[in-house]
């Protein structure tokens, strides 16, 4: 109830945050006698305590068991198939993006290794500032259910925007990732599917191609079957998966659950690894 409104606040917060903002420059340009900054820190600091405070005290103990130990990690299958790397994994550090928030405790980014005669990976540069997603090996890649599983959330709809991954594009991207924020979890899982596993575990797939969904809410899939291909939508830099599991289906009060793939393991940055 209290993750639901604090989502039904939170443009509102903010909006009033800016409007006080712009209130106070424009006073101080006038020279009028409006005094505003009590005003403001109290919307900055309800703003905080009904966003940011609230997804902390919803996620902690994200990454404990109830009596203070590590989780036991679930075993599912590799998300994807074929040569890939590892980016941001649990293997390294938890929580692995740096945030508890949307259920990411332990997530991992994936990257598609090319093979021969395949296209190799752009590399981070100057120039050019931006890329076009088909520049990138793991676009369009096909993406796996990790378990018999029942679908229960589908959202393909965002575009899939150019590529970050230059120094030019780097300011823009984390303007861009803050105001991100601000909308919402949609605008930083970009398009993505969500899986019900069963026994209270749900697997979240972010960043897939817009139009991809090969399966709708409801519907029953396999280990092993297509249900999306990777895009480039969301706070993402360029084409990749971003995989994680939780414990409910909704990524705004989820706690993240850690995870091993049968034969893979869990990847440690920068490891490349088959499925």
């Amino acid at each position: 109830m209290l993750a639901a409104v604090s989502r039904w606040l939170r443009p509102w917060l903010y909006g009033l945050t800016a409007v006080l903002v712009l209130v106070d420059a424009v006073s101080d340009a006038l020279g009028a006698a409006l005094d505003v900054p009590g005003l403001l820190l109290l919307a900055a600091a309800v703003t905080a305590l009904s966003t940011e405070g609230l997804r902390w005290l919803l996620a902690r103990g994200a990454h404990r068991g109830g009596d203070g130990s590590a989780p036991v990690p679930v075993a599912v299958a590799p998300p994807v198939a074929g040569r890939w790397s590892a980016l941001n994994s649990p293997a390294d550090k938890v929580p692995s993006h740096g945030v508890h928030a949307y259920g990411q405790t332990y997530a991992i980014d994936v990257l598609r290794v090319p093979g021969e005669g395949e296209r190799p990976r752009p590399a981070f540069g100057w120039w050019p500032p931006v890329r076009r997603n088909t520049a990138f090996p793991a676009f369009g890649q096909p993406v796996l259910a990790v378990a018999d599983a029942t679908v229960v959330r589908v959202r393909d709809g965002r575009r899939d925007h150019l590529s970050r991954t230059s120094f030019p594009a780097l300011p823009f991207f984390f303007l861009e990732a803050s105001l991100r924020d601000v909308t919402g979890v949609g605008s930083i899982v970009g398009n993505h599917l969500v899986l019900d596993l069963g026994d209270g575990t749900y697997a979240l797939y972010a960043h897939l191609r817009r139009g991809s969904a090969a399966v709708r809410e409801g519907e029953r899939v396999r280990t092993g079957q297509v249900v999306a291909r990777v895009g480039n939508s969301g706070n993402s830099t360029e084409p990749h998966l971003h995989f994680q599991l939780m414990d409910s289906a909704d990524p705004y009060t989820a706690r993240g659950v850690p995870f091993t793939w049968h034969g893979v393991g869990v990847p440690a940055n920068g490891e490349e690894f088959t499925a």
